[in-house]
């Protein structure tokens, strides 16, 4: 289904992005139109996957994962990264794990409380079954983290 965003929708949007847990009757009063139509207009862009469900931003920082790595992951067998994925999902320090082409199968992006913790995260990865070598890379400083960035751009 190719679901066609119309002002109202894009209006709708930018509210949710701002604030995920703004009201649907908060937005109607601001756009002046009923709180049923942000609910059903909500409803069909949900269904046609556009939202897809409503998160929070955590900072984890302030719950002491000062360190963020990002891991490339090289296989050993291509048709294995399916279930090193799969394996990758448990490990709930890897916050974000994409299949990529290049140099490496995946890469993701993990979370520690420090050094010591994110080398131990990177141990459980290596010992996933044909993971041949991993490299790490430490991020000083996160500079932009906004996965609704684009739908601001994003004009009608």
């Amino acid at each position: 289904m190719n679901y066609q965003l119309d002002e109202i929708d894009k209006k709708i949007l930018d509210f949710l992005v701002e604030n995920t847990r703004m009201p649907f009757t908060e937005i109607a009063k601001q756009m002046d139109v009923s709180a049923g139509t942000i609910h059903v207009r909500v409803k069909k862009m949900e269904d046609a996957g556009i939202i897809l469900g409503s998160s929070l931003t955590i900072d984890y920082g302030k719950l002491d994962y000062h360190f963020t790595a990002f891991i490339g992951i090289l296989l050993t067998k291509s048709n294995r990264t399916q279930d090193v994925l799969k394996e990758l999902a448990e490990i709930p320090n890897v916050i974000e794990a994409s299949v990529i082409s290049g140099k490496y199968n995946i890469f993701c992006k993990v979370r520690a409380k420090n050094t010591e913790d994110a080398k131990r995260i990177i141990y459980q990865i290596d010992d996933i079954q044909d993971v041949m070598r991993t490299e790490s890379m430490i991020s000083m400083e996160e500079y932009l983290s906004d996965k609704n960035r684009l739908i601001k751009a994003i004009s009608i």
